[in-house]
Order: structure tokens, then C-alpha cells, then sequence
């Protein structure tokens, strides 16, 4: 964890703690917000554990983290911070598809999602938006994301990607990594027994027939653009 001095002068602003796993990346998000009059860096975190401590102690007034952490997903400190601090704001800043992981962070109590794809500019809009009580997503996820978050349809999901649990969708992305499952229960905690019936449900809601397709399968939603299995 990595604590920043804040000068007296800058008392008034408010706090920004950034957690990802990237230090070019934190390093970049914190020379560029803290040319805000209105922001500061006050730590970061490369890890959900460093995370939580580091909110503990800073006590920042919003997170930026990213999904993709060592040892965990973003989507469980999301859940974690809810309940541990839940008049915290958080805005997750991610490479994953909007489409596919938006929803899915605003229901674990994240504020805001933006792709790591777009302008410094727009994380500092979402940041502000995010701190005023507002929640923030692009324009083109917004109409159907939010009115999904919070109408909180029971209708069956056609998108096959989007009937995943989120456990289920992180150990997805994983087998598309070509991480084995013993490598996989090593990451989250679990047993190979856990992964391996987390693999049996996922070729039952993808409507794959053997584990080499589940692979191929993973392997190409990972590589692909947007993520997503539309087209298969």
C-alpha cells in the first residue's frame, strides 16, 4: 500500500484512492488527478487486501479500482466495500467490456464503470458524477444497463456470457487464460472439487457438450473485442 503526503493546502479536496495491479497505470491516474483543484491521490493499493486496509486508514471519499486483481476479482472488494463502508463511492476503471461487466459492478455497489479505452477526461467526469450521489456508465450501456440495475428484471437473459454468476464468469475468464483448475482453486481459495462443479455449470448455461469447447469457447470470449459470445 502506498500512502501519498497531502499537503495542507489541499484539505479541501477530495480523496482518491486507486487500486490496480499496474503501478505505470496508478502512476499515471495520480499525476493526472491530482492536477484537479478540486482532487487528490491520498494512497494506493495493487491488491483487494491492500485495499481494504488502505481505506481503513485514509478513509478517501471514493476508489477507483480495476477488475482484474492479483489474488481476487474486483467485483468481490466492490461487494466487500459495500458492506464494509457503504457510504463509500466507488467507480470501477477496467479493460473488460462495459456491456458485459457493467451491470454486474453497479449490483455489487460499484457507482460508476469506465473503460480503461477512454480519455483521462472522461474518468474525471465520472469521478465528479460518482461524488455528487449520481451514478455514471457510458451513454451507449446506459439505457439498457441501468434499466436492468435498477428494475431488477427477473426475465431470462438471452445473452448466454450474461447467465453466468459472477464467480462463474471470473473462473471463465481465467479458463480462457489457459489457467488450469488447480491452478484456478489456488487463485480464489477453493477446492478443485469447487471449480470443477463451477465447470460443469458453466457448460450447462454456455450449452457446451465437452470441456475442449468450454475452453475454445473461453479462449475466444477473452481474445475477442468486446467479450462477448454473441455470434456462437
Amino acid at each position: 500500500m502506498k500512502k501519498h503526503k497531502i499537503a495542507r493546502a489541499r484539505s479541501g479536496k477530495q480523496k482518491v484512492l486507486l487500486v490496480d495491479d499496474h503501478p505505470v497505470v496508478r502512476e499515471g491516474l495520480a499525476e493526472r488527478i491530482n492536477r484537479e483543484r478540486d482532487l487528490v491521490v491520498c494512497g494506493e493499493a495493487q491488491n483487494a487486501r491492500e485495499a481494504l486496509r488502505a481505506v481503513a486508514s485514509l478513509q478517501p471519499d471514493i476508489v477507483i479500482l480495476d477488475l482484474s486483481l492479483p489474488k481476487g476479482h474486483g467485483l468481490e472488494l466492490v461487494k466487500d466495500l459495500r458492506t464494509l463502508h457503504p457510504d463509500l463511492r466507488v467507480v470501477v476503471f477496467s479493460m473488460h467490456d462495459e456491456s458485459v461487466f457493467a451491470e454486474r459492478a453497479l449490483r455489487a455497489g460499484a457507482h460508476g464503470y469506465v473503460m480503461k479505452q477512454e480519455p483521462p477526461e472522461r474518468l474525471l467526469v465520472a469521478i465528479r458524477t460518482v461524488l455528487r450521489g449520481d451514478y455514471f456508465i457510458s451513454e451507449s450501456a446506459s439505457s439498457t444497463c441501468l434499466q436492468a440495475f435498477f428494475s431488477r428484471s427477473t426475465k431470462a437473459v438471452t445473452h448466454s456470457v450474461a447467465r453466468l454468476s459472477d464467480r462463474e464468469l471470473e473462473i471463465f475468464q481465467l479458463i480462457g487464460q489457459g489457467v488450469s483448475t488447480r491452478k484456478i482453486a489456488d487463485r480464489l481459495g477453493r477446492s478443485v472439487k469447487t471449480i470443477e462443479t463451477h465447470r460443469t455449470r458453466i457448460k450447462e448455461k454456455l450449452a457446451v457438450k465437452s470441456a475442449a469447447e468450454l475452453v475454445h469457447r473461453a479462449t475466444c470470449w477473452v481474445e475477442s473485442d468486446r467479450g462477448t459470445l454473441d455470434a456462437r
